[in-house]
């Protein structure tokens, strides 16, 4: 497995951690998105995202009774997040302090 973070973007990579927490539609994303944010992303943000997640087998459409289109993460998006979360440590450790300010 190389070792190299496929995901593009801060949204993909929320987008895909929002997934891995639970099966959601495009609009449930948006709507999370809004929540934790403060800004709703239009569809023609959010599904640009989910094609390219999908593209790259990071997640995969997944259907209910309602016949409302659902997204889930397969096992190689969950691979890919957990090397995006490392990276991410990594790359922002040395300001572990800084975040602290922020939240005070």
């Amino acid at each position: 497995m190389k070792e190299c973070c496929e995901m593009k973007g801060f949204l993909t990579f929320l987008v895909l951690k929002i997934i891995s927490q639970k099966n959601m539609s495009g609009e449930e994303i948006s709507q999370e998105l809004k929540e934790r944010k403060g800004h709703k992303p239009s569809p023609g943000t959010i599904y640009p995202v989910l094609k390219s997640l999908k593209k790259k087998g990071f997640i995969k459409e997944v259907r209910n009774r309602s016949k409302m289109k659902k997204y889930t993460i397969t096992n190689k998006g969950r691979k890919e997040i957990e090397i995006a979360i490392r990276k991410f440590c990594v790359m922002f450790y040395d300001l572990k302090d800084e975040f602290g300010k922020c939240l005070k």
